[in-house]
Parts: C-alpha cells; sequence; structure tokens
C-alpha cells in the first residue's frame, strides 16, 4: 500500500481554512440557522427540585394556548427526580412567547425530597440518599502494585499533597439542540452534534424507528468538548413534537440549561503521597481520590462513567503504588466525557506533587521529571522547552521574585492515546474536471473539511479549492464520531485510500498514464457523460496513536489582590504527520486557553439549599478570554514516519498542572486547588483575614 507523499505541497501547510469565507461572512448555516417551512419553536419544561417525586404533570391547560401546536412529557406515569434542571416535559408553539406561556401554564403536582449536592456533604452517614437503592459513596477502585509501606520507609524524602479540582460545566459557544422534522417519508435531525451516526442510532432507539428512515445533518457546528455524540434528551423531544405538530420543531437549549443537563467534568479531591531516593528516582506512590459525575457514575473511579476515572501516577514510572478512587453521587446533572477525559485532574495533582518534591529535594523541576518520565520523546520536548523558554535563567527558589507582583514559572507533561478507526468516504470524478469527497464525518471547528482538501489537493495534484468536500450528513459512506483526537487519524487515511483508488481508476479508464496535475482535465473528459464514482475505506499504516508533549509556564501574582495573570506559554508537542498546519496550531491555541480557564476561572457553583447553579452563564460561570490569552510559543513535532496522530485532547492537559506550578514558584506556597482565585491566593498567603482599622 503507498504511504503519503514525500513531495508534500499542501499536506503541513499553512492554507487557509476552505470554510473560513463562509464562516466569517455569516453565510455558514448551523443547526440554529435551519429554518424548514413551517418549523417551530421547542422548549423544555425543567424540575425546579433537585429532588421530588412527581405524581401529576398537567399539559392540557398549555396546549389551550394560542400558538402552541404540541405538547408531551418527558416519561410517562410517576417519577422521581433527581437533580434541579431535569427534564419533565415539552412544548412547540409558533414564537418563543408562546412558549414560555405554556411552560407557565404546565400543571406538575410533586413531593419534594431531601436532596444533597456537595461531595463532602454526600459521604456523610445521615446524608439524603441521591438512589434509594445504593449509597452515595461508592466502594472504591483499588490498584495496588509492589511494596507501598515497605517503599515508603525506605524512601529519602517524602512529601505528601490535598489538591482538588473543581466540576467543570460544557459551555461550546454553540448550546445544544437539534432541528427535526418528522414526516411520512422518514426523519430529517439538522444536529449541533460530534457523531451524526450516533444521533440516528440513538433517535431510532428512543423513537423505536429503523435508523433507514432517520437522517442527520451537520455541516456546520459550534463546540462540543466530547458532550455532543448523541441526541440527548432535548433531541427525541424534539422529535416527538415534530411528530406531534406535524411540523419541525427547533429545539436549541438556552445557556441555562447547557449548565444544569448537558453533562461536565466530575470533580476530583486527591490526597497524593510521593517518595524518592535523595537522587529524585520516584520509588512509592499513594493515591486517595474521590469526586462526582452527579446522578451519574465514575466520579473518580477508573475506567468510570462520564469519562471522570483517571491514570495514576500519570506518566511517571514508580515502582510501587497503592491507588484508591471512588465516585460521590449528588443531586447534580451526570458528567459526559470532557476533552481528555479524567488527565487534566491528573496531570494537575501529580505534577503539582512532583514541583513539591523536587523543591523539598532541592532539584530543578525539569530534571526530577527527565529522571522519571519513561518517554524518550518528551524528555526530549523538555529539553527543547526548556531550552526555548529561557528555563535555566528564569527558575529561582519559590517565592525569592522582589516586589509586590512576583513572576514564577512551572511545567508538567502530557500523554494521550487517540488513533484511527473504520471510516468510509466516497470520491466522484466529473467529466468536467470537478471532483468531490464525500465521508459521513462531521467538523466541529477542528478544520475536518480542511483536511480532506489538502489530501485530495496533494493525492490528485489539484488546488485545494478544486475539491469539493461533502461530510455532515448520514447518507454519506459512514464514519465515527469526532471525539478522543481520533477524527484526523480516521479520516486521513480513507481520503488517503479513495484518491489512490480514484486515481488508478480514472488513469486505466482513460489510458493516460498520469493523470494528475496539468493531465487531469484531458483525463477528465476522456470518462465521456458518466462521473467516475470510487469507494474507499480506512487502511492500517497511515496513522496512529499516542501523542504527548509539554508546557512552561510564566505568571505573574500580584500579592496584594491575589491576581494571577500567565504570561506566557511555551509548548512543544508530538504532531505525527500534520495534515494542517494552521488547523493543528489552532488546536493548540483552543486547548491550552481552554486549560487556563480550568486552572484560573472556571467552576460550577451549587447552592445546598435549593440545588441550583448558581453561576450559570456566561457573566457569572468565567471562561477565558482575549484579555486572558497570554504569548504562546509553540513548536509542533513534525513527525511524517508517524503518520497522522490527534493533538486536540493532549494539548489541554498539562497546562493547568504547569501554571499551578508557576504560581507556587512566585509565591513561595502551593495553592492546592482549582481554579486559582484571587481568594486562595491571598489565603495562602495568610491575608485573607487581613482588615483596616
Amino acid at each position: 500500500m503507498p504511504g503519503w507523499p514525500e513531495k508534500r505541497v499542501y499536506i503541513g501547510s499553512h492554507t487557509r481554512r476552505i470554510d473560513a469565507p463562509a464562516k466569517v461572512t455569516g453565510a455558514a448555516k448551523y443547526t440554529s440557522d435551519v429554518q424548514p417551512e413551517g418549523w417551530l419553536y421547542g422548549m423544555i419544561l425543567r424540575s425546579k427540585w433537585a429532588k421530588a417525586k412527581i405524581t401529576k404533570i398537567d399539559l392540557d391547560k398549555a396546549l389551550k394556548l394560542p400558538g402552541i401546536k404540541a405538547a408531551v412529557l418527558a416519561r410517562e406515569g410517576e417519577r422521581t427526580v433527581r437533580y434541579y434542571g431535569e427534564e419533565l416535559a415539552a412544548v412547540a408553539g409558533s414564537t418563543k412567547q408562546a412558549c414560555l406561556d405554556a411552560l407557565r401554564a404546565i400543571e406538575v403536582e410533586a413531593t419534594e425530597l431531601p436532596f444533597v449536592v456537595r461531595e463532602d456533604e454526600a459521604m456523610g452517614d445521615s446524608a439524603p440518599r441521591v438512589w434509594e437503592d445504593s449509597p452515595n459513596a461508592a466502594a472504591p477502585h483499588v490498584n495496588e502494585k509492589g511494596e507501598v509501606d515497605k517503599a515508603f520507609a525506605e524512601c529519602a524524602t517524602v512529601v505528601e499533597g490535598s489538591f482538588s479540582t473543581p466540576v467543570q460545566i460544557h459551555h461550546p459557544l454553540e448550546t445544544h439542540g437539534n432541528t427535526v422534522s418528522w414526516a411520512d417519508d422518514g426523519i430529517t435531525c439538522w444536529a449541533s452534534t460530534q457523531g451524526i451516526t450516533s444521533v440516528a442510532e440513538g433517535l431510532a432507539d428512543n423513537l423505536n424507528v429503523p435508523q433507514s428512515r432517520i437522517r442527520v445533518l451537520s455541516e456546520f457546528m459550534g463546540g462540543g468538548f466530547g458532550s455532543k455524540f448523541g441526541p440527548g434528551v432535548e433531541g427525541g423531544l424534539a422529535a416527538r413534537l415534530s411528530r406531534q405538530a406535524k411540523a419541525p420543531v427547533k429545539l436549541m437549549l438556552t445557556r441555562f440549561d447547557q449548565s444544569l443537563a448537558v453533562g461536565n467534568r466530575p470533580s476530583s479531591f486527591q490526597k497524593i503521597k510521593l517518595g524518592a531516593t535523595a537522587d529524585g528516582i520516584l520509588r512509592a506512590f499513594e493515591l486517595e481520590s474521590y469526586g462526582t459525575a452527579g446522578i451519574g457514575a465514575g466520579g473518580s473511579t477508573a475506567g468510570g462513567g462520564g469519562g471522570a476515572g483517571f491514570p495514576a501516577p500519570y506518566i511517571y514510572t514508580v515502582p510501587n503504588i497503592r491507588v484508591k478512587q471512588s465516585s460521590v453521587a449528588v443531586n447534580a446533572g451526570s458528567a459526559r466525557a470532557f476533552r481528555a477525559p479524567g488527565h487534566p485532574p491528573a496531570s494537575f495533582g501529580m505534577e503539582s506533587i512532583m514541583d513539591d518534591l523536587a523543591v523539598k529535594l532541592g532539584m530543578d523541576p525539569v530534571e526530577i521529571r527527565l529522571k522519571n518520565d519513561p518517554s524518550e520523546v518528551r524528555r526530549k520536548e523538555y529539553r527543547l522547552a526548556a531550552e526555548r523558554f529561557g528555563w535555566k535563567e528564569k527558575y529561582k527558589t519559590p517565592g525569592s521574585s522582589p516586589g509586590p507582583v512576583k513572576t514564577g514559572v512551572g511545567c508538567a507533561g502530557a500523554t494521550w492515546g487517540g488513533g484511527g478507526r473504520g471510516t468510509q468516504a466516497e470520491a466522484q470524478i466529473n467529466p468536467d474536471g470537478s471532483i468531490e469527497i464525500r465521508c459521513g464525518t462531521q467538523d466541529l471547528g477542528t478544520g475536518t473539511k480542511t483536511l480532506i482538501a489538502l489530501i485530495g489537493a496533494d493525492m490528485l495534484g489539484l488546488k485545494p479549492e478544486q475539491i469539493l468536500v461533502r461530510i455532515g450528513d448520514t447518507r454519506y459512506p459512514p464514519s465515527g464520531g469526532s471525539g478522543g483526537s481520533t477524527t484526523a487519524a480516521s479520516v486521513s487515511p480513507a481520503i488517503h485510500n479513495v484518491c489512490t483508488r480514484a486515481l488508478e481508476e480514472l488513469q486505466k479508464q482513460t489510458g493516460i498514464a498520469d493523470a494528475r496535475g496539468e493531465n487531469w482535465m484531458a483525463a477528465c473528459k476522456k470518462l465521456g457523460l458518466n462521473p467516475l464514482v470510487v469507494h474507499g475505506a480506512w487502511q492500517e499504516g497511515l496513522s496512529s496513536s499516542g501523542a504527548g508533549g509539554v508546557q512552561f509556564a510564566e505568571v505573574e501574582v500580584d500579592t496584594d489582590t491575589g491576581f494571577v495573570k500567565v504570561r506566557k506559554i511555551t509548548c512543544v508537542q508530538d504532531g505525527g504527520l500534520i495534515v494542517s498546519q494552521l488547523t493543528a496550531e489552532s488546536q493548540v491555541h483552543g486547548g491550552i486557553l481552554m486549560g487556563i480557564g480550568y486552572a484560573l476561572y472556571e467552576e460550577r457553583i451549587m447552592d445546598r439549599q435549593t440545588g441550583f447553579v448558581l453561576n450559570p452563564n456566561f457573566e457569572t460561570y468565567k471562561l477565558a478570554g482575549l484579555a486572558d490569552a497570554p504569548e504562546i510559543d509553540l513548536v509542533l513535532l513534525d513527525m511524517p514516519e508517524r503518520g497522522v496522530i490527534g493533538i486536540g485532547e493532549p494539548v489541554t492537559i498539562p497546562t493547568a498542572g504547569a501554571i499551578a506550578n508557576a504560581v507556587a514558584n512566585a509565591i513561595g506556597v502551593r495553592v492546592g486547588s482549582l481554579p486559582i482565585t484571587p481568594q486562595k491566593v491571598l489565603a495562602a498567603l495568610g491575608k485573607d483575614k487581613l482588615t483596616t482599622a
């Protein structure tokens, strides 16, 4: 099988995204922009109780209101709701106001029940149970190897620390939602999704309809980060409303809905003990941790649902380990996979304790990592990043920076699996020289359409603008979901294969030995009246898995106000074969900004009295913005011999750990809880209780 072309004109280039003009001019149509003829608004009535037994829901008054065309229950019969925001019913109407009026008109009879929304409180013996037939705190998952206690006793140095990370809410700029049209000849769903096929499967199961009758479309979508693989409850409700109303229904969630019911990254509470020899070789590691996935499973258990479990002791080799991880249920929405599930909290805890160990040993934090990281590539990345960053010149004894505004530096590493899987594609070459490549994948903003065009251009000797890329339709050859950093590694080999086969078939049918480039038009004209259609599929050997990288952070901390500003991030990252330099860089920048948000700003705040999310919008739930963006110095290691590897997730993993270490280096004390807010910095410095006369 032929490999990637050695002479690459467009693969690896900085070529502009092919969908950029449509996006910047507003021509791109997202799910919320779709307006089928006669469409209706859809809205969901959500529980106002954190836990309650619902005995009756009456839709009659709502259905009689002007403009209301349909109303359905989320679930039939008596039921127990277990978090504030759980779906009760939904309505469809001709205007937003009609829907709002209808939601208020729905009569709900319920008996409120005791609930708990804080992890520490949920673990108490007297805490209300989230699920009546099981305790809130699940039995811990235990993993042990070696002789841990003996190894700790023999260590020259032992450090201990407690670290915590918050629940992080899924807040893509485009909210979750679907526009669904149920007709006699089938169901069409325009979805904001990371997986058009998984949406079709979910709707088929939910509605008891053959999947062959369901078509899912998603040409443009505004982010997902792991939470948009299925239709969600909202997708099923939109479909049922459409069937009842006999009209298309657009049901896009509000930002408030996003904070409640579309998934999140679980919290973590980690108690870590780490021991090493006098020269910094790790010998023993112990972790006890728990976290919550709300009413879902897997708050902190290894391999748990919702992507909550995390590897320990993360990327470092330790011969003796003892790990206990458990999940704690609370009355809040379930977790879902979230960009690099489990890894950012694991990295934060491990990288923090590694720096504490280095300080206690009097060692350089980079040096202790070089001694204990088994990855030869990552050790190379540490050395390269340290040189570019100026680590030797910038690293100082913790807390020794002069003045009230102190500077500090820190570093951290990461790894991720990724890899490719079965994807199919189709190429149609027309007699007029135009070519269309079709693939049932989707582009959640990462640049998949551009990636396909660049590969097609180099394989066929054309320009990217000559390749018409069609994706986001379940009628095209199937592909998988866009998650786990697997899209590029899944789609690229299939495009390579279909282009190779199309070129071979074109040359065979026309008798032109080399139909690439300047011979393309002449060959296409020989096709006659009918286009040439060729099928291709993912092939082994053109992609691989395993991507790691390192990041160095420089921060300044105002010790009078507690404010932390990230000044610079240096990132050196595995790249495999870089297909699109521009979109790869964009992925890294986005991942780093998300890591900054995790480190400094993002945290779900729950009201223990009502179970209400107190910061449900962008005014109160803080994301990293333009003013928070530091200088980003990026090196992508181009490794064409490895084939295509996804990098969307590994680049967000080490950012928070590097920033936390930089803050500790600046102020001389550790802030062990994310996000690192001004209040926490002042508390660490002993200034949180200072008052003026």
